[in-house]
């Protein structure tokens, strides 16, 4: 068997390539993000979820992340708007985290490094298919939030409290009634590029909406992430920490801003 991606050093992002070359593609993300040279455009409207809680079935552990999955079958968890022509629905959520808490995220704003991303993951419904929305470059849109740390989310430790029945490689249990919005921030402002998933085989079929403002966390809060395990139950334990992708040269991109 082909050697399994991951985020150590012998088959970490460095190595991705040699089994997905897309990854040294064009449109690669994440992105190091320069606010200097980011210009606000006008013609970028606000983006709208909406979100059925109903449609929140599993979360999962499947050794790289932690995931809710949502039932996509029909236009049930939506987004429009913003930079997006047409309606996406709402697949699954995970996140990227550090081993402490200056560090983690995928996407760097003026050099700043946050605890966490979240990313929320939707496709195109025009494409009838996930899988088809793959190979379309508006085929996907991901709006990443950057935690930083600070007081407590209660609306995240509902989340957090799901992990104790999927601590280990392969666990999966039911996770429903449940609102992602009730993550997003206050403020909507976002930046948006064109770009790729962070994990193989790294599509380039994303447009990125990346908010602004990050939603605050407590440090206790990071810490139960960082208690999951990239192994399975019956393996000797290894930490499910450092999931993060750096960030990939923009190579002629244009990344514009939703506000001024």
């Amino acid at each position: 068997m082909a050697k399994e991606w991951g985020y150590a050093s012998h088959n970490g992002p460095d190595h991705w390539h040699e089994l997905y070359p897309i990854a040294k593609g064009d449109n690669q993300s994440p992105i190091e993000l320069h606010t200097k040279d980011i210009s606000h455009d006008p013609s970028l409207l606000p983006w709208t979820a909406a979100y059925d809680p109903g449609s929140a079935k599993t979360i999962l552990n499947n050794g790289k992340t932690c995931r809710v999955v949502f039932d996509d079958t029909y236009d049930r968890s939506m987004l429009r708007g913003g930079p997006l022509t047409g309606a996406y629905r709402l697949r699954q959520f995970h996140l990227h985290w550090g081993s402490s808490d200056d560090h983690g995220s995928e996407h760097i704003v003026d050099g700043v490094k946050y605890a966490a991303e979240l990313h929320l993951v939707h496709w195109n419904s025009k494409y009838n298919s996930f899988a088809s929305a793959l190979k379309k470059p508006d085929g996907v849109a991901v709006i990443g939030i950057f935690l930083k740390i600070g007081h407590e989310k209660g609306e995240f430790q509902l989340f957090l409290d799901a992990l104790d029945k999927i601590k280990t490689k392969g666990k999966e249990a039911p996770f429903t009634n449940f609102n992602p919005s009730s993550l997003f921030p206050a403020c909507r402002d976002y930046w948006t590029y064109q770009g790729s998933f962070t994990t193989p085989p790294c599509e380039e079929c994303i447009v990125w909406i990346l908010l602004k403002e990050p939603i605050t966390v407590s440090s206790d809060q990071m810490a139960k992430l960082r208690s999951l395990y990239a192994s399975a139950e019956n393996e000797p334990p290894v930490p499910l920490m450092g999931n993060w992708r750096p960030p990939q040269p923009l190579k002629g991109r244009v990344v514009k801003a939703s506000f001024k």
